[in-house]
């Protein structure tokens, strides 16, 4: 022995980042961490939460919370995302995003594009996502870390969890029509998906969001992450990917 601590930070790799992704995508709620313009503490407080396209978490937030001035004061933040089941609350994943705020803008196409995929995965937000003093804002990731439980701590960048590129634009011109016609045309095919590809139970899923990684599917307040066999490069590619997918799923069971 030489004395030295053994590190406690494991390498990144495959595994920990789609832990990372499947945290995030499937996040309903989080802990904000801003600071006090006043005396620069700290203050933390549980917020709603969807996702970008891109990966980079959305929140709606009013300016009578206290984290909605600090966020415009000073846009350094920090959300911890993973909800702790039974048992030890230490033993569950959970990933901590360093994060600048950014406000969206109304009427720009983000905060459109940020207003559909938020209230497709909190629909009961509608009711106050037009109000005056709510707004939308985009927290973008600078570098997180993830906790898997016990032993399984790693440092992840922000390419290891946003996605860059043409397919971002390209793929949300499409998404939501996408999204429309399965849950009006193809609940069969969602449930397979949901069983086979997340071995998630239960009944009623539709999808709430399509990416380059996958979709997001939703029953009541259940959530579950389902990632596609490879990342779409083109937007073109999501409807042959979902075909082979259910075909796959039925074969399976």
């Amino acid at each position: 022995m030489d004395g030295r601590k053994k590190d406690v930070i494991r390498k990144t790799d495959a595994e920990a980042i789609r832990l990372a992704k499947t945290l995030l995508r499937c996040a309903r709620f989080g802990a904000l961490a801003v600071l006090e313009p006043e005396t620069g503490s700290p203050l933390a407080s549980r917020v709603g939460v969807a996702t970008d396209i891109d990966g980079a978490p959305l929140i709606l937030v009013s300016m009578l919370s206290a984290h909605t001035p600090a966020l415009l004061a000073d846009p350094r933040c920090s959300l911890l995302l993973g909800e702790p089941g039974k048992g030890d609350p230490l033993a569950h994943p959970r990933l901590t995003l360093v994060c600048q705020a950014s406000r969206l803008e109304r009427g720009s196409q983000p905060h459109a594009r940020a207003e559909r995929r938020y209230l497709n995965r909190n629909p009961k937000a509608s009711l106050y996502a037009g109000l005056g003093d709510f707004s939308f804002f985009r927290l973008e990731p600078r570098r997180a870390s993830l906790n898997g439980g016990f032993g399984k701590a790693y440092l992840l960048e922000r390419p290891d969890l946003i996605t860059d590129g043409p397919i971002i634009e390209e793929l949300a011109a499409s998404e939501q029509s996408a999204v429309d016609h399965m849950n009006a045309d193809h609940l069969d095919a969602i449930a397979v998906y949901a069983r086979h590809s997340a071995k998630a139970s239960g009944d009623g899923w539709t999808i709430a969001g399509f990416d380059p990684d996958g979709m997001d599917l939703v029953s009541g307040d259940n959530v579950c992450r389902v990632f596609f066999p490879q990342p779409l490069v083109k937007a073109r590619e999501l409807r042959p990917v979902l075909v082979e997918m259910a075909t796959a799923g039925r074969a399976a069971s």
